[in-house]
């Protein structure tokens, strides 16, 4: 009897994927109307990634400004903490320093494929939250972290391009 169950089950599952709308197809990548919390987003400023911890201090990611990264062949780069995704050896990576004044939720963006760590100290900051960026924008990808009062190691990881645009913020709640 329970194995007759299974498959009204498996057809009533079927129905429910079927009712989900298809995914928006983009016809143009366009930035306007990007949420709030990525007003910022447009005005960029070059910034080279640091190959160790000691040149954060002179690779700041600034809560509300996104930066042009210019990272490093990973190779290169020495992590304070071993990233959760180190990306081949034909990767770029880097380090960012994000100094936060206030605690609460922020969310990385990222323009493009590259894996996210914030590090305090020794120690990973765990994710609260992922997920792409807003639909036919720019942003691919966003990660939201809990994070007190203090600075911070962002380190990047994987990407594909030297270049990407990454950017800070308060997350939405």
């Amino acid at each position: 009897m329970a194995a007759a169950a299974w498959p009204v089950l498996a057809l009533a599952a079927g129905q429910a994927l079927a009712q989900q709308p298809p995914p928006e197809t983009c016809t143009a990548i366009s930035d306007e109307g990007l949420p709030p919390a990525l007003a910022g987003w447009a005005n960029r400023s070059p910034v080279t990634a640091a190959a160790d911890v000691s040149g954060v201090a002179a690779a700041q990611l600034p809560v509300g400004r996104s930066i042009a990264a210019k990272l490093r062949p990973t190779r290169d780069v020495i992590f304070p903490v071993l990233p959760a995704q180190p990306g081949g050896s034909v990767s770029h990576s880097g380090l960012f320093e994000l100094p936060i004044t206030e605690a609460g939720d922020y969310q990385i963006s990222l323009g493009g494929g590259a894996w996210i760590d914030v590090v305090s100290g020794e120690s990973s900051i765990q994710s609260s939250r992922h997920g792409p960026g807003p639909a036919c924008s720019s942003v691919r990808k966003t990660v939201t972290f809990p994070l007190q009062p203090g600075r911070y190691v962002v380190t990047i990881t994987g990407a594909g391009d030297p270049e990407l645009v990454l950017m800070a913020s308060h997350a939405a709640p």
